[in-house]
């Protein structure tokens, strides 16, 4: 057999000659730089919007300001019912800030109202359009709002009363008051977002029936709604925003 200190002498040779081809190895290879992280663009809310909402809205207290029953003042909270409308703004938001300022109109159709009939006379109370004129203050969370507003409201409301059928009473009056809410506004698609929100309006009181009641009748309204809506973000030269 062959000694073991010739095998190990042989086997040291072995390694001492593939040791330059090894390091010539290694020596070949190109270095390669990690590439950076991919870091996503923040959604920016600047710019102007557009949309459309639907919603319910209930009476938080109609007053009659100047008829007394008992000592007390005539109120009632049943006036309720649908709307519908749309809505134009804009958003202005700081490069690396979540704070989003804005102001939005909106506008709606609207049938919340109430009635009652005793068979042969009916009356109807309906706020048939209303709207406000606010400004907003927003965090946003990359493609999350949420916000709150305040402002200017308005509603146009309407008085009938028929009798055998026939209209015997019909007035319209243009209140003017102001509005509070909160929402969460959230951008599912580069230009698109949908919305959900509350808001509160107290309209104000204004006279009606002056000429049939010495007087006539102090009537005011204060309302809650709830809507859902969907808005088109024209975002003209609005920047991406970087990571918050």
């Amino acid at each position: 057999g062959i000694p073991m200190k010739k095998l190990l002498l042989a086997s040291v040779g072995v390694l001492a000659l593939s040791a330059p081809s090894y390091a010539a190895d290694l020596a070949a290879r190109p270095y390669t730089k990690a590439p950076p992280p991919v870091v996503a663009p923040v959604p920016s809310w600047n710019g102007f919007y557009i949309g459309g909402f639907g919603g319910y809205g209930w009476s938080n207290e109609i007053s009659v300001g100047n008829v007394f029953i008992g000592g007390t003042r005539v109120t009632t909270d049943e006036l309720n019912g649908a709307f519908g409308g749309g809505t134009i703004g804009f958003n202005w938001q700081a490069p690396g800030s979540q704070f989003v300022w804005g102001i939005e109109v909106d506008v709606a159709g609207s049938d919340i109202g109430a009635g009652d009939s005793n068979g042969l006379v009916s009356a109807r109370d309906r706020i048939d359009v209303f709207g406000s004129v606010t400004g907003r203050l927003g965090v946003a969370f990359n493609s999350a709002l949420l916000y709150v507003k305040g402002g200017y409201g308005w509603a146009n409301n309407q008085i009938d009363v028929d009798a055998f059928g026939v209209n015997v009473f019909s007035q319209s009056n243009t209140h003017s008051g102001w509005t509070v809410g909160a929402g969460l506004e959230y951008l599912f698609a580069p230009n698109w977002s949908a919305k959900v929100e509350y808001q509160y309006y107290d309209f104000g009181s204004q006279n009606y029936a002056s000429g049939i009641v010495p007087g006539g009748i102090d009537l005011g309204a204060s309302i809650h709604t709830v809507k859902a809506g969907i808005n088109y973000h024209f975002n003209w030269g609005a920047p991406l925003a970087p990571g918050y």
